[in-house]
């Protein structure tokens, strides 16, 4: 088979060349899937039945992120998320440093222990934005500060991160490769590492006084909040995010943990039982489309697997750059950061490059542990830098409530160059070390 005529690398080229083109992931990976399998010969039906039976190799991720949107959805409407964006309102001034810190701290927390991922953003940045324009903030800083502050789940294994490395593992040990949670705990801290000099960067590049006009943002959402006083239903959400924690902890589950927030909830009375089923189509609308990716990209590796493409690639591949480990890697990381930023989600890359960089990694005499970190890497690419992101979407839709803000090069820019590029150079220089 002509390496040009290759059905995986066809498929591959697709996906990207479609979701570049800002066609719907999902669709993109559909089309893709069955342009890979026409090509290799499988009948249609096959191909179909191929992909709807892969589906199950992400379905505990994807029903955890859909529990998790909502539990999010509950938390914000007991209006605890809002008191919390209001006192911290109130009592930021002054300092840009101390204001930075706080954002960070607040990013880190809502991607782990109150996994709200990027709810928190339109509620807490706009009001601030008047205040940042007196202290004439580059608001590229605060977009960095954001993005750095969700970015460390590719190494915490809580919240997010658990969902993030417990995909690795299981797609690595599906395809070929056997990798537990903790393998990946034990390699992923180390690119977390590779995210600091980034930021430091974006503080020097970015303190420096930047001008914006004193144009009035929506603060809808922000003068809801008539007290901050904390009520039954606030205290009860509190407990259901120090329970979903330690119930996480205990079973390393998000899918059993977020079910334990939810009982707290909704059995004590915090959601009421009619708005039950509210919330959880809010979390369904929340985090939906990212599971449902989830569940194809799981099918797309199905059926790219079923084409015999894989072996063909990775036999090519394996020949081309065997000669070189530091070759490998950067090629490797490369293909990976072409992927991630065309579906601009880690989670939904993962499955996607795993059927290939297991077998890939192996034949040229990459380690586990290397494998793990090129994976990681190559997947964290696209949420640090992808226009569709939403890790960069998030941090825009704040910053931008006065129209002042541009997502490309406000966000997406200065982001893939202080994050992206550490990351990749990382990543490579551990592969020769692991």
């Amino acid at each position: 088979m002509s390496i040009l005529l290759n059905p995986v690398l066809i498929s591959v080229v697709l996906l990207c060349a479609l979701c570049l083109l800002k066609l719907n992931v999902m669709f993109s990976l559909i089309i893709a899937c069955i342009t890979g399998g026409l090509i290799a010969g499988l009948p249609l039906l096959d191909i179909t039945s191929t992909m709807l039976n892969g589906f199950s190799a992400n379905a505990e991720a994807a029903m955890a992120y859909i529990l998790l949107g909502t539990f999010a959805s509950c938390l914000a409407y007991t209006g605890i998320t809002d008191i919390f964006a209001k006192k911290i309102a109130q009592a930021v001034k002054g300092s840009k440093l101390t204001l930075v810190i706080i954002m960070i701290v607040i990013a880190v927390i809502s991607q782990t222990f109150i996994p709200i991922h990027t709810a928190f953003i339109p509620i807490l940045i706009p009001p601030l934005l008047g205040m940042m324009n007196e202290m004439k903030m580059d608001r590229r800083l605060m977009a960095g500060a954001l993005i750095f502050g969700m970015m460390p789940y590719v190494g915490v294994p809580v919240g997010y991160g658990l969902i993030f490395m417990g995909i690795v593992a299981d797609n690595m040990t599906a395809s070929g490769m056997s990798v537990a949670v903790s393998d990946v705990i034990g390699v992923n801290w180390m690119l977390v590492l590779c995210f600091i000099p980034g930021m430091i960067y974006i503080w020097f590049r970015y303190r420096k006084p930047r001008e914006y006009k004193n144009v009035q943002a929506d603060l809808t959402a922000y003068n809801e909040v008539k007290s901050t006083k904390l009520t039954r239903d606030h205290y009860i959400a509190i407990a259901a995010v120090l329970i979903t924690a330690a119930v996480e902890v205990k079973t390393q589950s998000l899918t059993v943990s977020a079910i334990a927030g939810l009982l707290v909830m909704f059995l004590l009375g915090a959601v009421k039982w009619k708005d039950i089923e509210a919330r959880f189509t809010d979390g369904l609308h929340m985090m939906g489309n990212i599971a449902f990716v989830m569940l194809v990209a799981g099918g797309f590796g199905k059926v790219m697997t079923a084409t015999g493409g894989v072996d063909t690639l990775v036999e090519v591949a394996a020949n081309a750059l065997s000669g070189s480990r530091l070759l490998a890697a950067t090629v490797i990381t490369l293909i990976g950061l072409i992927v991630t930023m065309g579906i601009g989600s880690s989670f939904a890359t993962v499955p996607v490059i795993a059927f290939l960089y297991v077998p890939l990694c192996a034949q040229i005499g990459f380690s586990t542990q290397a494998t793990i970190a090129l994976i990681s890497a190559a997947a964290a690419l696209g949420d640090a830098g992808s226009p569709a992101s939403d890790a960069t979407l998030g941090p825009t839709c704040g910053l931008n409530a006065d129209g002042q803000h541009d997502h490309i090069w406000d966000t997406c820019v200065p982001s893939f160059v202080t994050f992206n590029l550490p990351l990749m150079v990382g990543a490579i220089v551990l592969a020769q070390f692991l």
